[in-house]
């Protein structure tokens, strides 16, 4: 994952964050959106981080904001249809993804801060 302090953010990483959160959300819901029937479910994926407003995740932090404000609109298009749009916002998950370029003392520090002390595995979101 990209991580940097706001002053030092590189564009081109801010752009591809960008284009998977944001861009990404956008053309996953559009499909059920138009084609969920009446009772249906949209399950979008934000993060635990947004309310730790953690240092060096500036970038990852505001699309995954992003993504919890296209749920919220989306709920509210919906409406009528007995559709629900939710984000899931999982702790800190022990993928290659999130470990990759994390030092010992900061894997440690974050998988003390969840309420089991540990990181999600995969399988605990699934």
């Amino acid at each position: 994952m990209y991580l940097a302090p706001v002053a030092e953010l590189d564009l081109d990483r801010l752009d591809r964050l960008h284009r998977t959160n944001i861009r990404g959300t956008f053309v996953v819901d559009q499909q059920p959106a138009r084609r969920v029937r009446d009772g249906g479910a949209i399950i979008n994926f934000s993060t635990s981080v947004l309310g730790l407003a953690l240092p060096g995740y500036a970038a990852y932090a505001a699309t995954k904001g992003a993504v919890e404000a296209i749920t919220l609109v989306l709920a509210r298009e919906l409406r009528g249809r007995d559709i629900t749009v939710n984000a899931v916002t999982p702790s800190p998950t022990a993928t290659a993804l999130f470990l990759d370029g994390e030092d010992e003392a900061t894997i440690a520090s974050m998988a003390a801060q969840p309420p089991l002390e540990r990181f999600d595995t995969p399988s605990d979101i699934a």
